[in-house]
């Protein structure tokens, strides 16, 4: 319960916008592709991905947009990945604020090809979808955060268990007693209960 009302009320929802974008290593788009371009083309994904995610991209998109944070807080935000071992690469942006979210994603998009065909001289990027938003938050993520604190606390109920178990010294019966101090029992002060009497 602590673990579900923490993810709904006390977490920042936080939002997504992605785009995805194809990279290419020649800038003649005449030409015919060779199994060995396209390889090269998924080796630059890595490549294009520093480069988006450097100072020279993300500064530009600070100034245009006015952005009250520091380079090294927006790049946090910024993922770049390859699409299933592909040649697409996919940027993610992540902001609580969805509409911001997408008008940084907005921005790299259109900033990133020209610097990165400037940076690159061989290669070449196409956006293939532009940034949408995500309709609900990314994280947190509700369920898994409910079910881990549903674990732990199952998992702390059974430690807290064994551990009194184990800390217990009381005797619970004369059998106790006789294993523990090695003592005879000369008689027992019965219970109320086992007399079958009851208190008034």
């Amino acid at each position: 319960m602590i673990g579900f009302l923490i993810s709904v009320f006390v977490l920042t929802p936080i939002y997504e916008a992605s785009a995805t974008m194809i990279v290419n290593t020649r800038q003649d788009q005449n030409a015919n592709v060779t199994n060995d371009q396209l390889l090269s083309a998924k080796n630059l994904v890595d490549t294009y991905a520093i480069i988006i995610q450097s100072d020279r991209v993300l500064e530009p998109v600070i100034q245009k947009l006015n952005l009250d944070e520091s380079y090294e807080k927006l790049v946090k935000k910024v993922s770049v990945q390859d699409v299933n071992n592909t040649q697409v690469m996919r940027i993610a942006v992540k902001d609580s604020n969805a509409e911001k979210a997408k008008a940084i994603n907005d921005e790299i998009v259109e900033v990133a090809p020209e610097i990165i065909m400037d940076s690159v001289e061989a290669g070449s990027v196409k956006v293939i979808s532009y940034p949408t938003i995500s309709q609900k938050p990314v994280s947190p993520n509700v369920k898994k955060n409910t079910a881990i604190a549903t674990l732990l606390g199952v998992l702390a109920m059974f430690g807290i268990a064994v551990l009194r178990h184990l800390n217990d010294n009381t005797f619970k019966s004369e059998t106790d007693i006789q294993q523990q101090l090695d003592l005879p029992i000369l008689g027992v002060i019965p219970t109320t209960e086992s007399c079958g009497v009851r208190e008034s």
